[in-house]
This record gives C-alpha cells, sequence and structure tokens, in this order.
C-alpha cells in the first residue's frame, strides 16, 4: 500500500492528501491509489462517491470529466 507522505517524482515536495487515496502537488502532479502518479488537467474534478460495500456506505475518492452539452 501508499504511504501517506508521498513525494512527487517532479519537483520533490510531498504531496498533500485531498480524500484518502488521492493527493495532490503544487506542480501539478497527483497521485491516486489504483491509479498511480497522474498530470492534473484542468477539465478534471475531483469528488467523492459512496458506494454501499458489506452493508456499510463507505465514500472513495473519483474523477469525473464535465461534459459538453
Amino acid at each position: 500500500m501508499g504511504r501517506s507522505n508521498k513525494v512527487c517524482p517532479r519537483c520533490g515536495r510531498k504531496m498533500k492528501q485531498q480524500f484518502i487515496g488521492l493527493q495532490h502537488c503544487r506542480c501539478g502532479m497527483s497521485w491516486k491509489k489504483d491509479r498511480g502518479f497522474f498530470e492534473r488537467t484542468p477539465d478534471m474534478v475531483f469528488c467523492l462517491q459512496r458506494k454501499v460495500s458489506k452493508g456499510k456506505i463507505k465514500q472513495r475518492p473519483v474523477i469525473r470529466f464535465p461534459e459538453d452539452h
């Protein structure tokens, strides 16, 4: 499992935790538990999605992209 104090591979700073399993750095890099390191884009929206697992409600971080209408 990942450490809670990830170090950014681009600039070397410690990343800040936004949600459990999702961390951000000031330079535009992010880390997500199932995805690994990736670069943020302006159209990404980070939010929590509720899931029912074994009778309990759990919140998981999700990355959404706004749809153009």
